[in-house]
C-alpha cells in the first residue's frame, strides 16, 4: 500500500487507515484479530482508536493484539483523548484532563508511546493554549510522537495550528486534522481543508464512506444486522438516508458500473485522492468488508468520473466561504 506524509512532518503513514470505533462492542477479538492481520499484511500501517471507543475496550483490545500478532514497529498508532460521558460537558481539553487520560490510553494499549495523538474535539471552556500545551508536554516528555487534532472547525483549526508554528521547536506542529469527509459530507472543503493546506495539516477523513451509506447497501431499505438497523449506530447513519444521497449513490452505481468496481471503491478512491487527504479511516465489521476497502489500492479514478462525482455532490459554496472576486 501507498505511503504518504502526514501533513508537512516526516510521519508517513498508510493511504488507507483502519478504525476501530466498533472494535470491543460489535466487533469481538477474533474479528478485530483477523482485520488487524489482514490489514498490515495488505501493507497497511495507520490504525486509528481513540479512549472513549468501546468505553477503553477498543484501545485495550488493539494492545492485546499488536506484538502477538503484528510487530509494534510497523504500525503507526493513532489515538485521541477529550471525548467525556458527561452530558454536562461533552469534551475536557484541560491539560490535566488530556494528560491522564493519555496514561490510562497508554496502559490499555500496553505501549510506552503513541505514534500520534489527537485531541478529540474543540473545547470552548478551556483556554486553547492550555489544551494545546498538554500536546507539547505529550511530545517532549516521548510519550506520543506526532500530535493532531479532530472535529475542529476552520477557524480552531488555523488558530491552533499558527499558534503551535509560533514558536518552532518549543510547540509541536500539528501533523493532522481528523474530520469527517465524503461525497455526502463535504463540509469541510469551505474552511478547514483551505487551512489545513495552508498550515501543512494533513486531513485524515473519518466515515469516508458516508456511514456506509456509499456503499449502496441503504438503496433500497435498511438491512438486517447494518449499522442502521443498530439502535446504537441507527441514529448516526439515518441522517443520510435522504433525497441527496439517493441521487450521489445512483451516480457512484452508475460510475462503479462502467468501471467495472464497487460503490464502495468509486466513493474510497474519490476521497483517498482529493486534495489535503493523507488517509481516510475505515471501519469494518470484519476481516471480508475490510478486504472489499482495501481493494480500492488498484483503483485510481479517471478525471472524468472525478468531475461527475464533484458535480452531483458539489455543497452550496457562499460569501464568505470562497473567493468574494469571483461572486
Amino acid at each position: 500500500m501507498e505511503q504518504r506524509h502526514l501533513g508537512r512532518t516526516g510521519l508517513r503513514v498508510s493511504r488507507i487507515g483502519l478504525g476501530t470505533l466498533t472494535w470491543g462492542r460489535d466487533t469481538d477479538e477474533h474479528d478485530a484479530a483477523d482485520q488487524l492481520k489482514a490489514f498490515w499484511e495488505a501493507g497497511g500501517t495507520l490504525v486509528d482508536t481513540a479512549d472513549v471507543y468501546g468505553g477503553g475496550e477498543a484501545e485495550y483490545l488493539l494492545g492485546q493484539l499488536v506484538e502477538r500478532l503484528v510487530p509494534r514497529r510497523d504500525l503507526v498508532v493513532a489515538t485521541k483523548a477529550g471525548s467525556v460521558p458527561d452530558p454536562d460537558r461533552r469534551f475536557d481539553g484541560s491539560r490535566g484532563h488530556l494528560l491522564a487520560a493519555l496514561d490510562e490510553s497508554l496502559a490499555r494499549l500496553g505501549t510506552d508511546y503513541v505514534d500520534l495523538w489527537q485531541v478529540h474535539a474543540f473545547d470552548p471552556a478551556t483556554p486553547l493554549d492550555e489544551t494545546l500545551q498538554a500536546l507539547d508536554i505529550a511530545v517532549s516528555s516521548g510519550r506520543a510522537r506526532y500530535a493532531g487534532v479532530s472535529n475542529f472547525c476552520g477557524w480552531q483549526l488555523a488558530k491552533a495550528a499558527t499558534w503551535q508554528l509560533a514558536a518552532p521547536g518549543v510547540r509541536t506542529r500539528l501533523a493532522s486534522t481528523q474530520m469527517e469527509y465524503s461525497l455526502l459530507q463535504r463540509g469541510v472543503e469551505r474552511e478547514v481543508l483551505p487551512a489545513a493546506l495552508d498550515l501543512g495539516v494533513g486531513l485524515l477523513p473519518s466515515s469516508p464512506l458516508g456511514r456506509g451509506v456509499l456503499t449502496g447497501k441503504y438503496r433500497h431499505g435498511t438491512p438486517t444486522g447494518s449499522r442502521g438497523a443498530s439502535e446504537i449506530l441507527g441514529p448516526f447513519v439515518e441522517p443520510y438516508l435522504d433525497e441527496t444521497a439517493d441521487s450521489v449513490v445512483d451516480a457512484l452505481l452508475t460510475a462503479a458500473d462502467g468501471l467495472a468496481a464497487t460503490p464502495l471503491q468509486v466513493a474510497l478512491a474519490w476521497v483517498r485522492d482529493r486534495p489535503g487527504v493523507v488517509a481516510p479511516i475505515v471501519g469494518a465489521r470484519n476481516a471480508q468488508q475490510l478486504a472489499a476497502a482495501l481493494s480500492v489500492e488498484a483503483l485510481t479514478l479517471p478525471d472524468e468520473i472525478c468531475q461527475a462525482l464533484d458535480d452531483v455532490s458539489a455543497p452550496v459554496h457562499r460569501y464568505p466561504d470562497q473567493d468574494w472576486s469571483t461572486l
